[in-house]
């Protein structure tokens, strides 16, 4: 099995990092042999290579720079995604993806145009705050962190519903990108730590278009634990 951590140095924010930890190590627990190339600007991938491709968080000045680099890939990205393979993009990433995105000066950036909706960012304002979402693939809500500055309207195939915090806009009750096995939010955390029936489930789907290996899951008990305390906490908090 191949891993591609892309820009891991540069989309870094968050310690996103940890959500391609948090695979490999269910995948050596599950027994799977399996190798993770970490790329970056002007590195060159054949991205059909990889069974599991990541993309993390940046700032919005080190999103633009990538930006023009990731163009590169966009046929291949295209039919990576229609492919069925999996990735995951989180943060500020998957912005990446749609028309356009506008700064908090006006400016406005094309973007890889391979999905309908545009982005807007805030006049310097930063939108933060913990979250509570649902999604009908999980049986389990995802509970994490948000902290951006962009808005995003325009996307027909959502990811998550908001059940507590923010959506991709003002009062939107909808959040993230799903098409096939491509998932796309801006929930940070990093989310395959704090929500471990997502990181089974992530693991499920690569083992789908590999080998079908049996994702090891029994030793995640403590993050289990602290998944359940969070939960609670959140749901508390935000029913008060």
């Amino acid at each position: 099995m191949k891993i591609l951590h892309l820009y891991h140095d540069i989309m870094n924010l968050y310690g996103e990092y940890a959500n391609v930890s948090a695979l490999e190590r269910m995948l050596e627990k599950s027994g799977v042999k399996f190798t993770t190339d970490r790329l970056t600007l002007f590195d060159n991938a054949d991205l059909g290579d990889y069974d599991f491709i990541y993309i993390g968080s940046g700032t919005e000045k080190n999103q633009k720079l990538v930006l023009q680099d990731f163009k590169k890939y966009k046929d291949f990205l295209v039919e990576y995604i229609n492919s069925g393979k999996v990735i995951l993009m989180t943060g500020n990433s998957f912005e990446m993806l749609g028309k356009t995105i506008t700064d908090s000066d006006g400016k406005v950036y094309d973007g890889l145009g391979i999905y309908d909706f545009t982005v807007t960012e805030q006049n310097k304002r930063r939108i933060t705050g913990d979250i509570v979402y649902t999604s009908d693939i999980l049986t389990k809500p995802i509970v994490g962190f948000v902290n951006k500055c962009s808005e995003i309207k325009g996307i027909e195939n959502h990811l998550f519903t908001v059940k507590h915090g923010l959506g991709d806009y003002e009062n939107a009750k909808a959040e993230g990108l799903k098409v096939k096995n491509l998932f796309a939010t801006h929930v940070t955390g990093p989310i395959m730590i704090k929500n471990p029936h997502f990181l089974e489930y992530i693991a499920l789907q690569i083992s789908k278009n590999t080998d079908g290996f049996k994702p090891c899951t029994n030793y995640l008990d403590y993050e289990r634990a602290g998944y359940e305390i969070t939960l609670g906490e959140l749901t508390k908090r935000f029913e008060e």
